[in-house]
């Protein structure tokens, strides 16, 4: 008697079912309203042109304000023929030696009357304008201690430059000048004065003065 042989029994394929992993439903809050995120940090070249938009504060207030009105005056609004071109670039120069000066000058204080004294900065000291009596008859400091400086020197150069950028920038005084300036030209227009005003603005920062000269505000810092 011969055993027959059983057939393997063949068990059906798991379930794709029961092998797949469980996810967790979704949760409320992934969907929740995240806040933005925060704006990008402004660049360097931004700061630098916000920096050169604000130098004209470095300027003496009485040369900004004539500028400002005088330049659509002689220019006729940007506008120049063979007369007001020759006028306006006289005007131009006397201003530049208006911001070297008033950076030359400093102010003091009487002890006695408490006014205020302007002079113009000397390898000597202080020379009043208003004091012909000197410092010992009118109650006022030391006037050597006022001598001229390197950075002096340096702030009255710079003072020009900031000055020489601000009338770049000015549209009178470039359609004057520059009435239909070329692609190179037009390119030099908007570099440099950006490009003066970003060393002018690090120079001022790494050589401060403390002088307070004609034109000038009289801040909290001041020595009086």
């Amino acid at each position: 008697m011969s055993l027959r042989q059983r057939p393997p029994i063949i068990s059906d394929p798991p379930s794709t079912a029961a092998t797949a992993i469980a996810t967790p439903p979704p949760n409320d809050d992934d969907f929740a309203d995240k806040p933005p995120p925060p704006p990008p940090s402004q660049s360097a070249l931004s700061q630098a042109l916000e920096s050169s938009a604000h130098l004209a504060n470095l300027l003496p207030t009485g040369t900004l304000l004539a500028f400002q009105i005088l330049t659509p005056i002689f220019t006729k609004n940007g506008s120049c023929d063979s007369a007001t071109r020759p006028m306006t670039l006289v005007l131009l120069v006397i201003f530049t030696l208006s911001c070297f000066l008033a950076s030359l000058t400093d102010s003091v204080k009487s002890a006695s009357d408490g006014k205020v004294y302007y002079g113009l900065v000397t390898p000597k000291g202080l020379w009043l304008f208003d004091n012909p009596g000197g410092a010992a008859a009118g109650g006022l400091p030391e006037l050597s201690k006022y001598r001229l400086s390197f950075v002096d020197v340096v702030h009255a150069v710079l003072s020009v430059l900031v000055f020489a950028a601000v009338a770049l920038r000015d549209k009178n005084i470039v359609g004057c000048f520059y009435p239909m300036p070329n692609q190179e030209a037009q390119e030099v227009l908007d570099i440099v004065p950006i490009g003066i005003g970003f060393i002018a603005s690090l120079l001022f920062v790494a050589f401060p003065t403390k002088r307070h000269g004609i034109g000038y505000p009289i801040t909290p810092n001041n020595r009086f």
